[in-house]
């Protein structure tokens, strides 16, 4: 019976697949979170050996926690905690009722109640970053046009995208608490998008946690004559006084670096 409930949570955890896109990512952890938590409720409510009453009580909670932990996990997902499959399931790993369910079983099968329950190998979490004021995607900067980046009181590190036609021209990583700026701009007309977030990966280029996606509302036209040329200064937290508005962008409608 021990090994009817807890065999399945196994067997859905290894079925949770980082390399699957988001959305059955998502459906993997619901199943798991399913499984482990009739695996509670069925163990809960069985008969039990004296011997082993303690140890099953424990295994109970560990079982309902990691049901609670893979919830989380789906909720903080759609609230863009965790942005990529990756971070996501380097969040399972963390799961402290995953982390007690072993120590139980163990106990069990020294009793004599084995189990075929297999704890996920899971990567450790990873807070990555990029140094300050060096260039994501770097285009043609044969121009006199300059864009300063001040992100000195943000609380995050951001990656702003100078964009034409949908695609980005230039990309430049400014860290949390830190300036940069974009210098050898062509003449055009540039939408200016902005991305935040925790953990840069440098394959998908992009935030892995605590993402989020804006464009300025204006976009920004730098020109240049025989004596002048355009330098434009964006902040990338609101400030009394600024004259100039943002909104929040799908992921799907940010230019990539």
């Amino acid at each position: 019976m021990l090994a009817g409930y807890v065999d399945p949570v196994g067997t859905a955890l290894g079925k949770i697949n980082p390399a699957s896109n988001m959305d059955n990512f998502l459906i993997g952890l619901q199943e798991a979170a399913s499984a482990a938590n009739s695996a509670s409720s069925g163990l809960g409510l069985s008969d039990t050996p004296a011997t082993v009453g303690t140890t099953k009580r424990q295994l109970v909670t560990a079982l309902s926690q990691l049901a609670t932990d893979l919830s989380k996990i789906r909720t903080d997902i759609k609230s863009k905690a965790f942005c990529t499959t990756g971070s996501a399931y380097a969040q399972v790993g963390l799961s402290e009722g995953l982390k007690a369910i072993p120590a139980a079983l163990a106990e069990m099968a020294a009793a004599g109640y084995a189990t075929n329950f297999t704890v996920p190998q899971t990567p450790p979490q990873q807070t990555r970053s990029k140094e300050n004021d060096t260039f994501v995607t770097k285009g043609k900067l044969r121009g006199k046009g300059e864009l300063n980046i001040d992100n000195s009181e943000g609380s995050s590190d951001s990656v702003v995208s100078l964009s034409q036609s949908g695609k980005a021209v230039h990309s430049l990583y400014v860290g949390k608490g830190k300036k940069g700026s974009i210098e050898g701009i062509e003449d055009g007309t540039y939408d200016v998008f902005f991305s935040d977030g925790v953990d840069w990966d440098p394959t998908l280029k992009m935030f892995t946690q605590n993402c989020s996606y804006s464009k300025f509302d204006e976009s920004l036209d730098f020109v240049t004559d025989r004596t002048t040329y355009q330098i434009w200064s964006i902040t990338l937290t609101a400030k009394v006084g600024g004259n100039a508005k943002t909104s929040d962008v799908d992921e799907e409608n940010f230019p990539q670096p």
